[in-house]
């Protein structure tokens, strides 16, 4: 292995074990080279988005590549004309092949909401499975270090509450939502067993619920759900009672809890996310104060398999990596709102800024 630049600090590699659990290490902050190479998958699509703007800030030459199937050139044109931003338009179940070296590699490709997975269940399985196995190889031979986005929804819908990176899930492996809980679950094991088994450097993140700019409209999701619905004057949607939970993170302690994760010395899942928990009826309640709008709630069946409480414990992130979320609820519904109201009013009214037909058979 080549020599390491002296202004860096020296990672830990872990060591390669066969059949072995892989070590428990401590944190160790590693301090990135001036221009160090970063590959972003996922590049166009909210946090794909929100990484490449981080990493850029922090002096590395972002790539990024993205199919553009739930991604958005819009929420990366502002980089187009630096000359330390590439992008290549590519799906990442096809073999990857980056020229150069690689320092890092970020797998963030994925459909991330039930109206896209439903609509490409095969594609989303994919990406988590033959897209991470391509840029596992791809680490491999760059001997970079790579962070996979897993989720929450891992857990499914969970029997133990706050959800710690211990607990193993209760998930129905076919059920509406199993493309996406199982393509991640899936990735993880994966990932796991390049670190065992070539001694890789990986990191998994667990994410919770996030909110922030760039995110779709109709994607389905509940904060764009409703600030669109209360933006057109429609009344407000709830499935079921309205007593099931979220914690919603903003996006920008989420990048964070991400860069921190990354540059850490840390193998195994970390959660991060917010873990102040809220029923989805007050949310719509503070939804419908924040816009002034006097729209009514109206109520639905509740989807099949769709967890009935979600709230991380992050008691690994403070003590791993000294983070915790800052941007409190009504400050980043403040600044999201402010971006869903800039939008234009055909943006507003869009169903689908892509189309699935080209993937739906594949």
């Amino acid at each position: 292995m080549a020599k390491k630049s002296t202004d860096r600090i020296k990672a830990r590699r872990p060591v390669a074990a066969r059949n072995k659990p892989a070590p428990r290490a401590k944190l160790r902050l590693v301090k990135p080279v001036h221009k160090d190479r970063v590959l972003i998958t996922g590049a166009a699509g909210f946090l794909g988005s929100h990484l490449c703007d981080r990493f850029l800030k922090e002096g590395f030459h972002v790539i990024g590549m993205d199919n553009l199937i739930t991604g958005s050139l819009k929420n990366i044109e502002h980089l187009f004309k630096r000359e330390d931003f590439e992008f290549y338009h590519h799906d990442v179940t096809k073999f990857v092949h980056v020229p150069g070296d690689l320092r890092y590699i970020l797998h963030f490709a994925s459909p991330a909401s039930p109206i896209d997975y439903e609509k490409i269940p095969i594609q989303t399985l994919k990406v988590g499975s033959l897209g991470t196995h391509n840029l596992l190889g791809l680490a491999r031979v760059k001997k970079a270090r790579i962070l996979v986005a897993s989720t929450s929804e891992v857990y499914g819908d969970p029997k133990v509450h706050p959800q710690d990176e211990s607990y193993w899930g209760h998930v129905n492996p076919i059920g509406k939502r199993s493309m996406y809980d199982e393509s991640k679950r899936f990735q993880e094991a994966l990932t796991m067993a390049y670190h065992t088994y070539h001694g890789l450097e990986t990191r998994m993140v667990r994410i919770f619920n996030t909110y922030g700019p760039r995110m779709r409209l109709n994607d389905g999701r509940v904060v764009p759900a409703f600030m669109g619905q209360a933006l057109r004057g429609e009344d407000l949607t709830i499935f079921g009672k309205g007593d099931q939970t979220r914690s919603f993170c903003y996006v920008d302690d989420l990048i964070e809890g991400i860069y921190r994760l990354l540059l850490s010395d840390y193998a195994g899942p970390v959660n991060i996310g917010n873990p102040k928990e809220v029923t989805i009826k007050q949310f719509a309640q503070e939804i419908l104060k924040l816009t002034r709008t006097d729209q009514k709630l109206i109520y639905k069946p509740l989807p099949s398999d769709d967890p009935m409480q979600r709230q991380p414990d992050i008691t690994l992130a403070k003590k791993l990596l000294k983070w915790q979320p800052k941007v409190d609820r009504a400050e980043g519904m403040k600044r999201t709102y402010a971006y869903f109201k800039s939008l234009s009013k055909a943006e507003l009214n869009e169903k689908e800024h892509f189309s699935f037909e080209k993937y739906a058979r594949k």
